[in-house]
C-alpha cells in the first residue's frame, strides 16, 4: 500500500478547502449552516472534594491479602483523581463469632498514605476516579469470611463515610432499625463514636455492622494484672456487652431482659457458656442443663421476656380494658369520703373493668378485686376542660376528698361531695371531663408509688358545666404516637402514680397538663415541656443530680418521640401555669411555645429571643388565664417550611 505522510494529507485538505471557498453559493457573506457536533471532550475530573462518594466495583480475599477496587466522585458526581489515602479493616468470622485482633493474628487492617502507612499496601489509580487498593493481611486466607469496612480520603479529598463492603449472613440479629428506634440518626449527633457509623454499599446505614468491626464478639485479652493485650478481639467491650451491660445503666424502665427490643431475629447463641449469655449469667446449673436436654429449639427472647414478667404484663394489657363515665350527680347517694366527711348526694364517676380474653367481654368486680389485691388502684378525677383548645385546665375536686362506692355489677363509683368550679373559681364557664386509672397487680408487683403493675387510663366524654352531654369525646393535641414512649421504656410498667408509658404517655396528661400547676422537680410545666426537660433539659439531672441516660440520645432528633414535624401554627395559643419554671412558686403562667422551647434552650440569649418575639415566661396569672390568647409570634419565622423553620434545625424524619 502506498504510504503518504501527514504533511501531504494536510496540504490536500487545505487545497480542497481553498477550492470550495473560491466557489459561489449565492450567499457570500452569510454564515453557513451549523456543522454536526464533534466528539465530546474527556469527562471532567477534580483533585479535591467536600464530600467523597464511594462506589464499590469488586473485592477479593486471597491468602495474605485483600484487594478492593472502587470508584470515587465528589459532591457533584465528578470523578476524583489523585487519591492517596485509604484504609480497610477485616474482622474475621470465627467459631467464636466476629473477631479482629490488634496484633493481626485474626483478621487484619491496612492503611495506604499518611504517616502510618502499612508496609506493602498499595493504592493505584486504574483510570480517572477508579482505584485498586491492595491490603496485606498476614492472617487472612482465601476462604476467610469477614466483616470488611473501607474508608478513603484525606488532605484535600474529604474522608468518605465508613463503608461496609462485605458482611457474612447472620453476623448479628440486632438491626439498624432496632438500635435507631432509640438512637435515632446517631451519625448526626456529637455523641461518642458517632463518626464511626457506617453505610452499606447501597448507601444505607449499617449501624451494628459498623460497630462490630471494633466491638467484636470476642473481647480483647488482658493479662493477670488486668493490662490490655493485643490478642483476642479489638475492644474490651464486645458488641453483646454493649447491649447487655451498658444498657442496664438506662435508669428508668428500660428492660435489658426484653430481648425483643434489640434482637429482630431469634438469638443465634443459646449456650449459656457462650457469647452474650456470660455477660449476665455466671455459669450453668442443673435447671439450665435440664432445660437444654428437654428443648433443642427455643427462642431465648421469649424465655427472658417470660422470666422478667414482660410477657405476663403484655398479656394483661391485651386482655383487660376499662370504661370511664362522664361526671354525674347522684342526689340520693349517701357516702363517706377519704377524709371521713359524710355526704348526701355526690358528683360521681363510674369506672368499669372488663376481661376481654374470651369471645365476649365480661365485666369484673373492682371492689372484690381491690379487696383481694388483684386491683391495687382504681380512682378517678374530675377536670375542667377548655372546649376551644381541647385542654385540661384544672382539677376541680379536692385532694383526698373522694369516696368509693361499690356497685352490684362490679362498677366502682368514685364520688365527691362537691366540685370546685363554682362562682369565683375561674372555671365556672369551663366544660368538664373525667379521667380514671385502674392498676392490676402482676406477679412482680411492688408497692412503690404506683410504679409497678399494669395500669389503664381512661378519659370520659365532655359535658358542660351543668353536667349536660354535648356530644363531644375527650381529645387533646398529642403529637406523638402510641409507641413513642414504649420504644425505649420497654418493661410494660409505669413511671409513677400508676401512669403508664403506653399510648405516647397519654395517661400522664391526666396530671401534667396546662392547668395542673405541677412542680415536676422544677423541670418544666405541663406535659410537653416537662418531657423535653426531663430528657434533655435541667430536668435530666433533677432526680439523681447527674444527667440521665436520655442525654446519650440525639436531642436534635425530635423524631425519637414525635411522629411528624410539630406544626407551630396548630399549637393552641393559650398560657400554661408554670411554677416549675418559678422555683416551685405558683401564681405565674408562660406562653406555650416558649414553655416548650425553653425546656431545652434555656440560655439568657435564647430567652431574650423568645421574649422579643412575644414569648412570655412566668407572667403573673390572670383570673381566666386559660381563655386569654398570648402574643407569641414564633410561628411567623419558625413554622415548618419557613426560612428558619424548626424543621431546619431539628429532625422530624427517620
Amino acid at each position: 500500500m502506498k504510504a503518504m505522510n501527514v504533511c501531504k494529507i494536510a496540504f490536500l485538505i487545505a487545497t480542497a478547502m481553498g477550492v470550495a471557498a473560491c466557489g459561489s453559493d449565492g450567499k457570500d457573506g452569510e454564515d453557513g449552516a451549523p456543522g454536526e457536533p464533534g466528539p465530546s471532550p474527556l469527562p471532567p475530573v477534580v483533585e479535591a472534594s467536600e464530600v467523597t462518594n464511594v462506589e464499590m466495583i469488586n473485592h477479593m480475599i486471597e491468602d495474605g491479602k485483600l484487594t478492593v477496587e472502587f470508584g470515587i466522585t465528589n459532591e457533584d458526581g465528578i470523578a476524583i483523581t489523585g487519591l492517596e489515602d485509604a484504609s480497610v479493616y477485616l474482622a474475621a468470622m470465627t467459631e467464636n463469632g466476629i473477631q479482629r485482633s490488634r496484633d493481626g493474628s485474626v483478621g487484619g487492617s491496612a492503611t495506604a498514605g499518611g504517616d502510618r502507612a502499612t508496609e506493602g499496601a498499595t493504592l493505584t489509580e486504574l483510570d480517572d476516579g477508579n482505584y485498586q487498593f491492595v491490603a496485606p493481611m498476614a492472617a487472612v486466607k482465601a476462604d476467610t469470611e469477614g466483616l470488611i469496612r473501607l474508608q478513603v480520603g484525606g488532605g484535600d479529598i474529604a474522608k468518605s463515610p465508613y463503608l461496609i463492603i462485605d458482611k457474612p449472613e447472620m453476623t448479628h440479629t440486632t438491626t439498624t432499625e432496632t438500635c435507631y428506634s432509640c438512637h435515632v440518626d446517631y451519625a448526626t449527633s456529637s455523641i461518642k463514636h458517632s463518626g464511626y457509623v457506617a453505610l452499606n454499599t447501597e448507601g444505607e446505614v449499617d449501624f451494628v455492622g459498623g460497630c462490630m468491626v471494633c466491638h467484636n464478639n470476642v473481647k480483647r485479652d488482658v493479662d493477670s494484672e488486668g493490662n490490655s493485650l493485643d490478642t483476642g478481639g479489638y475492644a474490651k467491650n464486645t458488641m453483646q456487652m454493649l447491649g447487655h451491660i451498658n444498657h442496664q445503666k438506662f435508669e428508668k424502665d428500660f428492660a435489658p431482659a426484653n430481648c425483643y427490643t434489640c434482637h429482630a431475629e431469634p438469638v443465634m447463641n443459646t449456650n449459656i457458656a457462650g457469647n452474650g449469655c456470660t455477660d449476665c449469667h455466671s455459669g450453668s446449673s442443673a435447671k439450665v442443663e435440664n432445660f437444654y436436654a428437654a428443648n433443642d429449639d427455643f427462642d431465648v427472647r421469649e424465655l427472658h421476656a417470660k422470666a422478667a414478667g414482660i410477657t405476663e404484663r403484655k398479656e394483661m394489657r391485651e386482655n383487660f380494658y376499662t370504661e370511664t363515665s362522664a361526671v354525674y350527680y347522684d342526689a340520693t347517694l349517701e357516702f363517706t369520703d377519704h377524709k371521713d366527711v359524710s355526704w348526701v348526694g355526690g358528683y360521681c364517676v363510674d369506672v368499669k373493668l372488663f376481661d376481654n380474653s374470651g369471645e365476649t367481654p365480661v365485666q369484673l368486680n373492682i371492689g372484690e378485686m381491690y379487696a383481694s389485691h388483684e386491683v391495687t388502684y382504681a380512682g378517678a378525677y374530675v377536670n375542667a376542660y377548655d372546649n376551644e383548645t381541647d385542654s385540661i385546665v384544672a382539677r376541680v375536686i379536692g385532694h383526698g376528698s373522694e369516696g368509693y362506692v361499690e356497685r352490684e355489677d362490679g362498677t366502682r363509683s368514685v364520688c365527691y361531695g362537691q366540685l370546685l368550679n363554682g362562682p369565683g373559681s375561674g372555671y365556672e364557664n369551663a366544660h368538664l371531663t373525667t379521667s380514671s386509672r385502674v392498676t392490676l397487680a402482676d406477679s412482680n408487683w411492688e408497692d412503690n408509688d404506683g410504679k409497678f403493675g399494669v395500669s389503664f387510663t381512661g378519659f370520659s366524654e365532655v359535658v358542660d358545666n351543668t353536667l349536660t352531654a354535648i356530644d363531644k369525646e375527650f381529645s387533646r393535641r398529642h403529637n406523638v404516637d402510641a409507641e413513642s414512649c414504649t420504644t425505649c421504656h420497654t418493661n410494660e410498667t409505669n413511671y409513677h402514680k400508676n401512669g403508664s408509658y403506653n399510648n405516647g404517655g397519654e395517661s400522664c396528661i391526666a396530671c401534667h397538663n396546662n392547668g395542673q400547676d405541677r412542680r415536676s422537680k422544677n423541670s418544666a410545666p405541663g406535659f410537653g415541656p416537662m418531657v423535653h426537660s426531663m430528657h434533655w433539659g435541667v430536668g435530666s439531672s433533677a432526680i439523681t443530680g447527674e444527667p440521665n441516660s436520655a442525654t446519650s440520645l440525639n436531642a436534635d432528633n425530635c423524631v425519637s418521640c414525635h411522629t411528624e414535624v410539630v406544626d407551630l401554627t396548630e399549637v393552641p395559643n393559650r398560657y400554661m401555669l408554670s411554677k416549675a419554671y418559678n422555683g416551685g412558686t405558683s401564681g405565674v403562667m408562660t406562653s406555650p411555645i416558649t414553655a416548650n422551647c425553653f425546656a431545652c434552650h434555656n440560655s439568657d440569649s435564647a430567652l431574650s429571643h423568645m421574649t422579643q418575639n412575644g414569648g412570655e415566661l412566668n407572667t403573673p396569672t390572670t383570673a381566666e388565664w386559660y381563655t386569654q390568647p398570648t402574643a407569641e409570634s414564633c410561628s411567623t419565622c419558625h413554622a415548618e417550611g419557613k426560612s428558619f423553620g424548626i424543621d431546619k434545625f431539628h429532625n422530624f424524619e427517620r
